[in-house]
């Protein structure tokens, strides 16, 4: 990624497609790990754990996975990527001097990641993880649990917690590379922008960078994407035809893109726009309208 900020246009948009293409991959594959242990909601209630109040934290155990990773992930620089967003505040400077990275993106204070924390647990979780509860409940009755203990607690709460790591970071990294989305196409036409963004007017704004033919290709190319890693494969490599239903619900990993990263990307987009022209001068502004 460093290396690609140094010899690349950050802000060609073919660029930028490649990316979010290369991350579908990842999200994909890691939402099918995840989808093999049982829901396990106890990870992702705050204050549930003994071992972690001990410790003074009143988080969840996602929380502290996520603030104990970030942490040594910050001290390695991290995130002072551009492209990098961490879920945890307040974490440790850098052990080495940051890369200077060029000016890329406008100054701007949007951050999704506290939405995206809460519904991929709330939602995305649950979800993917029905298959592997519903298993499990079968296996505790064999065993004579029956009742609320019968249902989602595997008891792979770092197993669990590690993949959702990889899970939130993707989706984060994905999302905020809406802001490279918008800051490329402002540049290459600012005075299509700049009266929408001093009058405020969201829908104009975001009717400049949807592209409902880009969007519906994506889902298209998404879903034969996750059906085809969803299958087993044989040991010579072809798909087993075994009537299985797959790894994970390749419907719920459509679905995640088109009602909930899809839409929260536009957001980011928006707001990243919004504040595009923050303590700018009307010459300046006037300037950047001729272009």
């Amino acid at each position: 990624m460093q290396a690609n900020y140094m010899l690349e246009d950050p802000l060609s948009l073919d660029r930028i497609r490649s990316i979010l293409t290369r991350l579908e991959d990842t999200i994909i594959f890691s939402l099918i790990e995840r989808a093999q242990f049982a829901h396990n909601p106890k990870i992702y209630e705050r204050g549930v754990f003994k071992e972690l109040r001990d410790l003074n934290f009143c988080g969840s155990w996602l929380e502290w996975f996520l603030k104990e990773t970030e942490s040594f992930h910050a001290k390695a620089r991290r995130y002072t990527s551009p492209d990098e967003y961490p879920f945890t505040a307040d974490l440790p400077a850098p052990i080495i001097p940051p890369l200077k990275y060029p000016a890329i993106l406008y100054p701007n204070t949007v951050n999704a990641n506290p939405s995206i924390l809460s519904f991929y647990t709330r939602s995305i979780v649950p979800r993917i993880t029905m298959r592997a509860s519903l298993a499990l409940a079968g296996v505790k009755r064999s065993k004579g649990i029956t009742g609320d203990d019968e249902y989602e607690d595997d008891g792979n709460y770092g197993s669990a917690a590690t993949i959702d790591i990889e899970v939130l970071q993707a989706i984060s990294k994905r999302v905020h590379y809406g802001k490279f989305v918008s800051e490329s196409k402002f540049v290459q036409n600012p005075a299509a922008f700049i009266p929408h963004i001093q009058s405020g007017d969201i829908d104009a704004l975001a009717a400049l960078i949807t592209k409902p033919e880009v969007e519906r290709k994506l889902l298209q190319r998404l879903r034969k994407k996750a059906t085809l890693y969803a299958q087993d494969f044989a040991s010579d490599g072809e798909p087993l035809n075994n009537g299985s239903k797959g790894k994970i619900d390749v419907d719920g990993v459509v679905e995640l893109y088109e009602h909930y990263i899809i839409p929260l990307t536009k957001e980011v987009e928006v707001e990243y726009l919004l504040q595009r022209l923050e303590g700018l001068s009307a010459e300046e502004i006037e300037k950047l309208a001729k272009r």
